[in-house]
């Protein structure tokens, strides 16, 4: 029975479009990618986290070749058995100054970062404030803790302020409000400034996930919250996306508060060190975001002309800067065509649909990175105009 129940699933899964297939790559990660092995195609890749294009960044690739001769392979431990090393001492502090914080501890991803902050952190006495479109890792480390949730409306300030008093009567010992710096799925900002006035104004603290921001949102790429000119009470991130793509998160903030993280967050008690690899080439990619204005620059330089690419092709776009790009579509089915026939033309790029995406909000998600070459941008644009019309979405 159960495994019966559990090929129904997944046949209602297919029939319904939202099965998800991998394809294998054969190359790196890169602007420009190779798929399906049986028979390679190189294609545009318009699906990456890779912003800065560092995954395959040989600065990086010799760091982790280096800490393999120096440091071995992995630590076959936790941090505080014996698994903690001086590069990974050297990265916590080097984010922090990055950051414009204390102190930060290290995590294996940022899901587990975000899962590890709330439990060891707040009581039945506290409550969360989520943003209801924050990021589900968000959403599953709040569940672990006996905090009381609530929940407001996507940078609603006005349902904010609602549940922040709320909290406020119900005499909440502490309140943290929590949300995404940039929401994945739309490439949207969360209104930090109005957050933090908020916050102070109720005593409550403030905690942004910023993993679509580190490394190249603000002036010196230290993320939303540089953008807004503020100051969260917690950070966390990660070192997939564009520090490197590799793996990793973190959490950053006061000492008293990363350090009692340390002795109390599960993901960090009970998960392996980061590999000594991948904390030289993230420190290598922290060093370059650093002195990343050029790469910065050209980012945002090439997510202006595809966004006005597209526009100029009449594709309706969520408005903003970010180099997350939606194409709304609204439509699963033509969603799929769509990134069908894109597929087709050599152009790889994901169609998101219900329930990734509320109904009615079908889109195909492009993202940007400094690796992509102009030639590279204008043969996707031209795929996008071709198989829009032949889609029907233009």
């Amino acid at each position: 029975m159960f495994y019966d129940r559990l090929r129904q699933e997944l046949t209602q899964l297919q029939s319904d479009g939202l099965f998800k297939s991998e394809r294998a790559l054969s190359s790196a990660q890169s602007a420009q990618i190779t798929v399906d092995a049986a028979s390679p195609r190189a294609m545009v890749n318009l699906c990456s986290n890779n912003y800065l294009g560092l995954a395959n960044d040989p600065r990086l690739i010799a760091a982790a070749k280096a800490a393999l001769d120096s440091h071995g392979l992995g630590l076959a431990s936790v941090r505080f058995i014996c698994g903690t090393q001086d590069l990974h001492l050297s990265l916590e502090a080097e984010l922090s100054q990055f950051l414009g914080t204390e102190d930060s501890i290290l995590f294996a991803s940022c899901f587990d970062a975000n899962g590890a902050v709330f439990e060891p952190l707040f009581g039945p006495e506290d409550a969360i404030v989520s943003d209801q479109l924050n990021h589900a890792s968000i959403i599953d480390g709040i569940r672990l803790s006996k905090a009381r949730r609530y929940r407001f409306r996507n940078r609603d300030m006005a349902a904010l302020e609602e549940s922040l008093r709320k909290a406020d009567a119900e005499a909440a010992r502490d309140v943290i409000v929590v949300t995404d710096g940039v929401f994945s799925m739309d490439g949207t900002f969360a209104p930090l400034d109005e957050m933090r006035r908020l916050c102070d104004h109720y005593g409550a603290l403030l905690m942004v996930d910023d993993c679509h921001a580190t490394g190249f949102i603000g002036a010196s790429g230290r993320g939303t919250h540089e953008r807004a000119g503020i100051m969260p009470d917690i950070l966390t991130g990660t070192f997939g996306k564009a520090l490197g793509g590799s793996i990793g998160g973190y959490v950053s903030g006061r000492k008293v508060l990363i350090e009692r993280l340390r002795q109390s967050a599960r993901p960090y008690l009970f998960s392996n060190s980061l590999p000594p690899a991948v904390v030289a080439a993230t420190r290598v990619a922290l060093t370059l975001a650093k002195e990343g204005d050029a790469l910065r620059d050209d980012l945002n330089a090439k997510t202006r002309w595809w966004r006005e690419g597209l526009s100029g092709l009449g594709f309706d776009l969520q408005p903003g800067s970010h180099p997350i790009v939606p194409i709304m579509i609204g439509n699963p089915i033509m969603a799929q065509r769509m990134a069908t026939h894109l597929d087709e033309r050599g152009v790889y790029v994901a169609g998101f649909t219900y329930p990734v995406v509320p109904k009615g909000t079908d889109r195909l998600r492009t993202q940007i990175s400094a690796a992509h070459t102009q030639a590279d941008l204008e043969f996707a644009l031209d795929a996008f105009a071709k198989a829009g019309r032949e889609s029907g979405v233009i």
